[in-house]
């Protein structure tokens, strides 16, 4: 069954369809369709369904099939299979809500900045919003389409935001919930037949992700490696990568006025170099501070024509006189802002750069043991890289109301499909040909853990980063951490000393090793449960916490 030819043919059979229409015309469908409302600031205001506010990664479905199942970790609890039948079931129900709506939108568009590897993505939606996402986040079709590797290999989204499945139809196809009935939402991707579905989340991330996952699946078998970080550039061409989770700052660290920015989330790396996948930002704009991250505040506000902005705000609270209330969360703590990256003050136009010469892994740590900045060896980064160690925030999934200890590899693990052991050679032979330095970076709490201690300021979280980028760290002395085995500055230009050592800042420096060697008990549970029956290196386990 060609289901991407029955896709173009109910798209040719609709009474009205809005084909690639103009960002203004978007904008405008979206206001009047009564999908958003339109802020002071200019931005879309929109509200998704409570159960639609973040991911849902029980939801999220590939198809496993002899061709291609090798290609898949299976054992990773992110990749949910389902079989061929299933996904045509619900595509077949997706065309038929598709088929009773007064009007649809079709957007073409490529994720990859680079064209040798630019990805055409057709989006077929019922609603202009959806489609006006996709113009902030992925990039116009270059002129130079046709040498991408990709060239004709187009993947198509089937996107029904606010429709059901029949559930009654999916019993012991698709997950129980709770109270024991069938989901009836679906996030599924065929990566042999480069078509997804999308029915009943509203979360404009649905979208996002499942095309970052689509490519990080793709990617690795054409030699190149997908990373899910933020990059940027100083002013003398040298360039970093920063990775980690949804919350640990990727975004706002990577909007630094001295460095130019690629983007903020999604990037390959290539022989080349890097490139940015994506044509915006989806920022967390929970408590965001108008001076500590302006870049990105005023990215969303200060747009009188708001038919000329069409940034899309998602979930945060606003009050009858169009001001948004950031700092509220009883909506959701994971209130997006999607926008396009030329809204941003400092960017680099092509998105596009030489091989990295730092890497910062990001951990947002709660239980406030982890040291605000540490070096690693080759060792050390591919065991941190392998763990992907953070503190799932808030908001960030559906069902996430505190934070989580969280292991997920490569920092991003829901998104990296393919076998560990693909990626993280990739990444080794990477980081050693290019002489990368590897700096972890803790976004989270000091003085305690969460609920006692602080979070640490961004402003100081800066300034650190700076010291990894700009090679201040480089000859400073460092002290072993036999614990957690890290590397630890003993000083850092504009931070305090005894804050580089987190027991110094705790009340009670017993506490402190209690949480620490909780903590590395969690590390070593993880690696085994996770790594234990794989051939790892022993000189990178050796560096495993609790081991």
């Amino acid at each position: 069954m060609d289901l991407k030819a029955r896709l173009n043919e109910a798209v040719k059979a609709h009474g009205k369809v809005y084909d690639n229409i103009s960002r203004e015309e978007l904008i405008r469908h979206s206001v009047l369709n009564q999908e958003a409302v339109v802020s002071k600031g200019g931005a879309l205001a929109t509200w998704t369904p409570i159960e639609s506010t973040g991911r849902s990664p029980n939801d999220t479905v590939i198809v496993k099939r002899p061709s291609s199942e090798a290609n898949i970790d299976w054992t990773s609890p992110n990749n949910i299979p389902i079989d061929e039948e299933t996904f045509n079931m619900a595509f077949e129900e997706a065309l038929h809500h598709l088929n009773t709506k007064k009007q649809i939108y079709v957007t073409d568009r490529v994720v990859g900045a680079d064209s040798s590897y630019a990805m055409a993505v057709r989006l077929v939606t019922s609603h202009a919003l959806g489609a006006l996402f996709t113009d902030n986040m992925f990039r116009p079709i270059p002129e130079d389409i046709e040498k991408s590797r990709f060239n004709g290999k187009d993947y198509y989204l089937l996107h029904l935001p606010y429709d059901k499945l029949n559930a009654s139809r999916f019993e012991g196809r698709l997950r129980k919930l709770p109270n024991g009935q069938t989901s009836d939402m679906i996030v599924a991707m065929d990566m042999d037949r480069r078509i997804g579905v999308i029915v009943g989340s509203a979360y404009g991330g649905s979208v996002k992700k499942l095309i970052f996952t689509v490519m990080n699946y793709y990617l690795p078998l054409e030699g190149i490696l997908p990373l899910h970080c933020s990059a940027n550039e100083g002013p003398k061409g040298d360039s970093a990568l920063l990775l980690g989770l949804s919350g640990t700052g990727k975004t706002s660290l990577s909007a630094d006025p001295s460095r130019a920015l690629l983007g903020d989330d999604e990037h390959g790396w290539s022989d080349v170099g890097i490139a940015n996948f994506e044509n915006g930002c989806y920022a967390k704009m929970i408590n965001i501070h108008p001076e500590k991250e302006k870049d990105i505040y005023d990215a969303v506000m200060h747009h009188d024509d708001y038919l000329n902005h069409g940034a899309i705000v998602e979930n945060a609270m606003i009050y009858p006189d169009g001001i948004f209330d950031y700092n509220d969360d009883r909506f959701t703590p994971n209130s997006r802002a999607s926008y396009p990256l030329i809204y941003l003050r400092n960017i680099k136009k092509s998105s596009t750069a030489g091989h990295p010469k730092t890497i910062l892994f990001l951990t947002a740590d709660a239980y406030g043991v982890i040291p605000p900045i540490a070096r690693l060896n080759p060792d050390q980064a591919m065991l941190w890289f392998l763990m992907g160690y953070t503190s799932k925030l808030a908001g960030t999934e559906t069902g996430v109301t505190e934070p989580q200890a969280t292991f997920s590899r490569f920092f991003g693990q829901p998104f990296m499909p393919c076998n560990p052991d693909v990626y993280a050679g990739m990444l080794g032979q990477k980081m050693q040909q290019h002489n990368t330095n590897v700096f972890l970076i803790n976004t989270g709490w000091s003085g305690g853990p969460y609920g006692v201690g602080k979070r640490i300021d961004i402003t100081l979280t800066r300034r650190m980063v700076n010291a990894a980028l700009s090679g201040e760290l480089n000859d400073v002395e460092y002290v072993y951490d036999s614990l957690f085995h890290l590397n630890i500055p003993r000083s850092c230009p504009g931070i305090p000393e005894e804050m580089l050592f987190p027991k110094n800042t705790w009340p009670q420096p017993g506490d402190y090793d209690e949480a620490a060697r909780k903590l590395a008990a969690k590390f070593a549970g993880s690696f085994d449960k996770s790594y234990g029956h794989k051939n790892i290196s022993p000189p990178v386990v050796a560096q495993c916490p609790g081991k």
